[in-house]
């Protein structure tokens, strides 16, 4: 396992669970048809969990092309292998929602309605005004990187001798993406990662679905470049901070 290779699948893995929650709650005849908010940001948040678990001990489990700008503009993380770790997390996230369409195609083709469809791989604003929901992502984006960068480890003793977690050291940051869900996330769907939407974006444009609508372009810049921007004022403002 290569660190590239753990971010591609550590993101497949996030994607297919994260965009199958989706898929299970919205689209037609399925089990999960009409969960709700709090069953796809908890699916959301152990998806995230499952993406950690599998890619963390080779890559760090970055998943997420904000965590690996923000990591860079910290020099936590070399710029050098920062288009790697991207390019891993945006192939990803296209295997990964790929997996979610195979496995839901006959659902996805039993639901008219191609705004549920196309929710099931990328987001899109509740009220589409460009700016604010900009800033949404601006927002939650900020949250994600400006806690990650003050976790710390478990401790033990006086000594403060550090011990290891193992798998439950994935814990805290999907605990975190699951604050962010439910507390900012009813506005624009928390992207709050550039790969988790535009890859399942281009995949949405390229799959054969029953129906299906346009993949809304006009949109797809501000999930990409709203997590830029809230990674980039995170980490400006933990440099000034520490």
């Amino acid at each position: 396992m290569s660190p590239a290779l753990a971010e591609f699948i550590g993101t497949a893995l996030l994607i297919l669970l994260g965009n199958g929650v989706v898929a299970n709650v919205v689209l037609n005849k399925t089990k999960g048809n009409n969960g709700g908010w709090i069953v796809i940001t908890t699916g959301w948040a152990l998806a995230v969990y499952v993406g950690v678990v599998v890619a963390g001990p080779y890559s760090g489990a970055h998943l997420n092309p904000a965590v690996t700008l923000a990591l860079a503009l910290t020099g936590k993380f070399a710029w050098a292998k920062a288009p790697l770790y991207i390019a891993a997390q945006l192939l990803g996230a296209m295997a990964g929602t790929t997996l979610v369409w195979y496995n839901y195609k006959d659902h996805l083709d039993a639901t008219a309605d191609t705004g549920l469809q196309r929710a099931t791989f990328c987001t899109e604003p509740a009220i589409r005004k460009y700016t604010r929901n900009f800033l949404c992502e601006v927002t939650g984006t900020f949250v994600l990187l400006f806690t990650i960068f003050y976790f710390t480890g478990a401790e033990l003793g006086k000594d403060k001798t550090p011990i290891g977690m193992g798998s439950l050291g994935a814990l805290p940051v999907a605990l975190l993406v699951w604050a962010i869900g439910l507390s900012l996330g009813g506005t624009t769907g928390y992207a709050i990662n550039p790969a988790r939407d535009l890859g399942p974006r281009i995949m949405h444009a390229l799959l054969p679905i029953n129906g299906k609508g346009g993949s809304d372009w006009n949109y797809a810049w501000i999930p990409v470049l709203g997590p830029v921007a809230g990674a980039a004022l995170a980490a400006g403002l933990y440099l000034l901070l520490i």
